[in-house]
């Protein structure tokens, strides 16, 4: 849909995606495309593993040069991934991702979908792919996206012949779709799907090859491409002064917590694919060749392609609502079509294109970032017409209720019409959490039982404003959500989802408490009520063996939005020991448990998460030498909070700040996850990070990519070569290689059992090369693969040490593995 296209330019211009709430208003270019569109009835589903998988030249061309309704599977929301630009991992970054990809196709013009695999990071085989997700649950979720969905034409990201040479994910949603291929349009495959859908069957499907998969371009411009078709990209739009591999470009930016920035390109660009099902197209120039994409395809629809053919010609761009009165008999032919599905699909275009070309405004908001169920609402009313097309407004009602406003008024050219009214939400109203997260999944699948909403890609907003609106004899029906909207002194007008929350939040300003003797700690509770006059009482539960002081507290006259502040003193057991405590809210013999995630970044919409409010305890037997520790901060983690928990004294050090006099003072230096990859004055500073160690200091290295490294040389004192390899069994078995080394010894005895636990992998990217001055200090491997030793390797470097280590403190940390904790400490404590 081009219309799309002017948020590229947009965004090109500096505009973020905060206002993605904001109400459409259309230019006529962008009327005239979605008529273009309305006027096509094809569609592709394009399938891959992950957030940024998606090819988004193709999905841009598909949608906008060739009008078909492209969509996007994602198999997982990208959970397991790194995130570039904040803290949050696993969920949080899973929400994060997801709302990536719907900015990605608000510019690209593509929708989003998704099934219910949860990414729990790298995995080298779809064997265990397949096993930890639970292949049939997503096999079914691709078969009902793809009876949901319909398409036309399916195209692979990736080959599904070749397991074992690359993601297993990524082969994985490769192999799922051609099984769904087929089963898609068996009605005894998932048979339960039918109460709600019909089957369907693809015409052809395709994988999306490219140089990567040959090896090199070399090989693959050298390739027999007989088999293959291939579709320039490279489109340019004047409309909007941008090619299509710049819109491309600009949505795939949007993966910023992935560091997808891309530059656009101009010109030529071939995608290629290759049949995979279904018969190739004879002349090879459109992949819906032999497929008829026009009105004739259901039954009814021949007089509406030339109903709409003709709107298409006599398209006035400067009074685009000399259209309406034809667009208007289409609506009226669109509502009897038998074709549930295309009906239902073209309904909502043409209903908004006859409000864009009539000039019609409608919004809902309100000046209330979150509400509660039961409590009331103030909502503001904006109707504009902005056209000389008599309009009359018949009615707003407010959904869920049924609270209606206005008795009717004639919306004149250009007046403001506005309306203010209250509403109450229903007592019974659902959180707008997201909604995979309202239940505990498992290690590779959320667990979502509603079968209408599996494969959405957020949780649908039911608070919403419903226009009636009639124009000449036409009756229409306008959704519009009802939204959070404010007047911010920089942005200027700002629009933000409205949340539905608990009436009661409470939280712990810790994940993770580390207790290193026997002493209480203060547990500071945070309460925060979504609603005035609450009273009740709150308590910390624990687990058995810890002792906590008071029971409770009790809590009245809240006001709205105001945190209070909670201490409970809590003390552990003598001996090593874990467990989980959670604050409890009672209100009303009600109970609240959960706590309020924002989760704000200037790309994405504001999202607000509802999760348990959980806190890891650890009473840890753990000895330190050394106190003073200084962090240079990498790509992100919570190394630094995890070091201060444990009673060391952190300090983080700007990149222009790292010079010999301030190292010196510090005990240890600490690099976070690829600091060499991202941090350009490293490539200036590395002489000084190893003088150093040279006069005494141990600097920790965490893992980098082999891709980009910023040092000119090596990244240690000697050659050391950071591979690919990693361990992905995070309960794989452990060799210690030199049991007496220091580092399995001093000051913590390091043993298998400090291994136990851990979580998502034991590492990643382990140096394959190392010169002799390296002792390695681990052999750990996956099921059937050969020993690798590069997960930790350390060396004596002048009076210090040099520690480079691709084991995954930064996930086991939040965890609150206590293992690692003891062996980061020998690691700071080496020489000491």
């Amino acid at each position: 849909m081009r219309f799309f296209l002017t948020i590229c330019i947009l965004l090109s211009l500096g505009i973020t995606d905060s206002n993605a709430q904001q109400p459409k208003k259309l230019n006529s270019v962008e009327i005239y495309n979605a008529l273009e569109k309305l006027n096509f009835l094809g569609s592709v589903l394009y399938i891959a593993a992950h957030p940024d998988d998606e090819n988004t030249r193709l999905i841009s061309y598909l949608a906008n040069q060739q009008n078909a309704r492209t969509a996007y599977l994602s198999l997982t929301r990208g959970d397991g991934g790194q995130n570039l630009i904040g803290p949050e991992i696993r969920e949080l970054l899973g929400v994060i991702r997801t709302q990536e990809l719907l900015a990605a196709r608000r510019i690209d013009g593509g929708e989003q979908l998704f099934t219910r695999a949860n990414d729990f990071g790298y995995s080298k085989h779809p064997d265990e792919t397949l096993e930890i997700w639970n292949k049939e649950d997503v096999l079914s979720d691709v078969v009902w996206a793809i009876r949901k969905f319909k398409p036309d034409v399916i195209i692979n990201r990736f080959d599904h012949r070749s397991p074992g040479s690359t993601h297993g994910h990524h082969t994985s949603s490769a192999m799922l779709s051609v099984e769904a291929y087929e089963l898609a349009a068996d009605s005894k495959a998932f048979s339960d799907q039918l109460k709600y859908t019909k089957t369907w069957q693809p015409a052809r499907q395709f994988f999306n090859t490219s140089w990567w998969f040959y090896g090199s371009r070399e090989k693959f411009d050298k390739a027999d491409k007989k088999g293959l078709m291939s579709l320039d990209t490279g489109t340019y739009y004047p409309e909007t002064g941008l090619s299509n591999t710049e819109i491309a470009a600009l949505s795939r930016s949007q993966h910023k917590s992935q560091g997808f920035g891309s530059t656009g390109t101009r010109g030529e660009t071939l995608e290629y694919i290759e049949l995979i099902n279904g018969t190739m197209p004879t002349k090879k120039e459109s992949i819906f060749e032999g497929i008829d994409t026009t009105w004739n395809r259901i039954k009814g629809g021949k007089p509406l392609y030339q109903l709409l053919t003709t709107v298409q010609q006599e398209f006035d761009f400067n009074h685009p609502e000399k259209s309406v009165p034809k667009l208007l008999e289409a609506f009226d032919l669109i509502k009897k079509l038998e074709d549930e599905h295309w009906r239902t699909i073209k309904l909502d275009e043409i209903t908004e294109i006859i409000v864009a070309a009539s000039g019609l405004y409608l919004e809902a908001v309100t000046d209330n970032h979150f509400v509660t169920p039961g409590s009331s609402l103030k909502i503001e009313i904006e109707a504009i017409n902005r056209s000389k097309q008599p309009i009359y407004l018949e009615k707003v009602t407010l959904a869920p209720t049924t609270l209606k406003i206005t008795d009717g008024i004639n919306l004149e050219n250009n007046k403001s019409n506005t309306f203010t009214s209250e509403i109450t939400l229903p007592k019974n109203s659902l959180s707008t959490n997201p909604y995979w997260l309202n239940k505990q999944g498992t290690l590779g699948m959320y667990n979502v039982e509603d079968r209408q909403l599996i494969g959405q890609p957020e949780t649908l907003k039911n608070l919403r404003a419903n226009f009636s609106v009639k124009i000449g004899e036409h009756s229409l029906v306008i959704a519009r959500e009802i939204v959070f909207k404010k007047n911010d002194p920089v942005q200027g007008e700002v629009y933000q989802p409205l949340e539905v929350v608990p009436k009661v939040a409470v939280s712990l300003n810790e994940k993770v408490v580390i207790y290193n003797n026997n002493n209480s700690q203060e547990i500071r509770v945070n309460l925060l009520p979504q609603q005035d006059n609450l009273s009740g009482t709150l308590q910390l539960e624990t687990p058995q063996d810890w002792t906590v002081e008071p029971n409770n507290y009790s809590f009245n006259n809240t006001q709205k939005g105001q945190v209070q502040e909670f201490s409970f003193k809590l003390s552990p057991p003598a001996n090593q020991s874990e467990g989980l405590i959670q604050p409890v809210a009672t209100v009303n013999e009600k109970k609240y448990d959960k706590e309020l995630i924002s989760i704000t970044y200037d790309h994405i919409p504001n999202q607000t998460v509802i999760l348990p409010a959980k806190t890891k305890v650890v009473r840890l037997d753990i000895q330190r030498k050394g106190q003073n520790i200084g962090y240079i901060e990498g790509a992100g983690d919570v190394v630094p909070q995890s070091l201060a928990q444990v009673g060391y004294t952190v300090t983080t050090i700007a990149p222009n700040d790292i010079s010999a006099n301030n190292l010196s003072k510090f005990d240890a230096i600490v690099m976070g996850i690829r600091a060499y990859n991202i941090v350009e004055e490293l490539k200036f500073k590395q002489d000084v990070l190893l003088d150093y160690v040279k006069n005494g200091g141990n600097l920790i290295v965490q893992y980098n990519t082999n891709r980009g490294l910023k040092v000119n040389g090596n990244l240690g004192p000697y050659p050391i070569n950071v591979s690919r390899d990693r361990v992905t069994d995070e309960n794989a078995k452990v060799t210690f290689i030199d049991p007496k080394h220091p580092v399995l010894n001093y000051p913590n005895k390091i043993t298998p059992d400090d291994f136990e636990g851990w979580v998502q992998e034991r590492g990643l990217y382990f140096p394959d090369e190392w010169s002799k001055e390296y002792s390695p200090i681990l052999a750990i491997n996956d099921k059937g693969e050969s020993s690798k030793k590069g997960s930790l390797l350390v060396t004596p470097y002048g009076k210090g040490n040099y520690i480079y280590t691709g084991l995954s403190f930064f996930r086991e940390f939040p965890a609150g593995v206590s293992g690692a904790y003891r062996l980061f400490a020998n690691l700071i404590s080496l020489g000491k």
